[in-house]
């Protein structure tokens, strides 16, 4: 990222209050208005009617959507309303409230959306054809670059400022951190088939890349010693608050966020591995004592698709079989 030029070489007491006199700027065309929060609130609303229905035409059925995964999606559509809603005017004064926003819609809310998802479910979506030529970009590599490339490009000054000013801009702005967040998180929690060689040490260094992208984001804005956004002076001003503070602690805010979601995914991809390896062995001693075939690869590819339970009842019919 390219920051502004330094004015001085010294840099802005974090507690420094005075900052040029300038008129009063006009407010930001990115203001959310009730006509804006209703084009920005009503997608949700239509997808969560969407949703609802398809949910209940699978319930009743083996492949009915799982309560939990029900509460995420529906989890994931509060945290986008309340992103876009209950932060009100700091969220366009105050880069740190920004930055909450931001996080909340690109992270928090897009993992909970993909943790809503099964097959099933988006069967219907995937048989459209441009749909369905979308599933290339959920390959790792290439939904990891699109993410990171997404966050830095929308970070850079002149465009983020824009944003900022032009409402269209600003929904587009937030569409793409939600978009391809989502895209990102379904590398490791979503229902489309992976790569084989996407397994548990690929999905590790997937998130140590995925976090540590962020966290170079997060430490431009925490020790840069210049001001990156000029328009959030006079929201500064106005909450009483040092241009450089409020960016440092967007920076901080970031870094956080990104610390507790990280040290959640480690906990998750172990917790992962020792179900995987236990299953993978339950079902090579069940194979074994039945006397059918099963090598450790088919094993292996089933318990990490999510199959071994379908792979179990196989052997347990095929043992079935011979014994009649």
């Amino acid at each position: 990222m390219r920051l502004p030029a330094r004015r001085s070489a010294r840099r802005e007491p974090a507690t420094q209050l005075a900052y040029p006199e300038s008129p009063m700027p006009t407010p930001a065309l990115a203001d959310i208005t009730a006509s804006q929060a209703v084009l920005q609130l009503g997608p949700l609303v239509a997808l969560g009617l969407l949703y609802g229905r398809r949910a209940r035409t699978l319930a009743n059925t083996p492949r009915a959507v799982p309560r939990w995964r029900v509460a995420c999606f529906y989890a994931g559509i509060v945290v986008i309303a309340a992103a876009l809603s209950s932060l009100g005017v700091k969220s366009e004064e105050l880069l740190y409230a920004h930055m909450i926003e931001h996080l909340l819609l690109g992270d928090i809310a897009a993992l909970l959306l993909v943790l809503g998802l099964t097959g099933p479910l988006i069967a219907p979506v995937l048989r459209i054809g441009f749909f369905n030529g979308l599933r290339v970009l959920t390959h790792p590599l290439i939904a990891f670059p699109l993410w990171a490339i997404d966050i830095y490009v929308w970070h850079l000054p002149f465009l983020y400022e824009a944003a900022l000013n032009h409402s269209a801009l600003h929904a587009l702005q937030h569409a793409m951190f939600l978009g391809l967040g989502v895209n990102m998180w379904m590398c490791l929690f979503g229902p489309l088939p992976m790569p084989s060689w996407f397994g548990n040490l690929a999905k590790l260094l997937y998130i140590v890349a995925v976090r540590l992208t962020g966290t170079i984001l997060g430490n431009v804005f925490l020790w840069s010693g210049t001001v990156i956004y000029p328009f959030y002076r006079t929201g500064d001003a106005r909450f009483h608050i040092a241009p450089l503070a409020d960016q440092s602690l967007a920076g901080a805010i970031m870094m956080i966020e990104e610390s507790f979601l990280t040290l959640g995914l480690f906990c998750w991809l172990f917790l992962k591995a020792a179900r995987e390896s236990e299953e993978r062995q339950d079902l090579l001693d069940l194979a074994s004592a039945t006397g059918l075939e099963l090598s450790d690869e088919r094993a292996a590819r089933a318990v990490a698709a999510g199959r071994g339970a379908e792979l179990r009842r196989r052997l347990e019919a095929g043992a079935a079989a011979e014994r009649r």
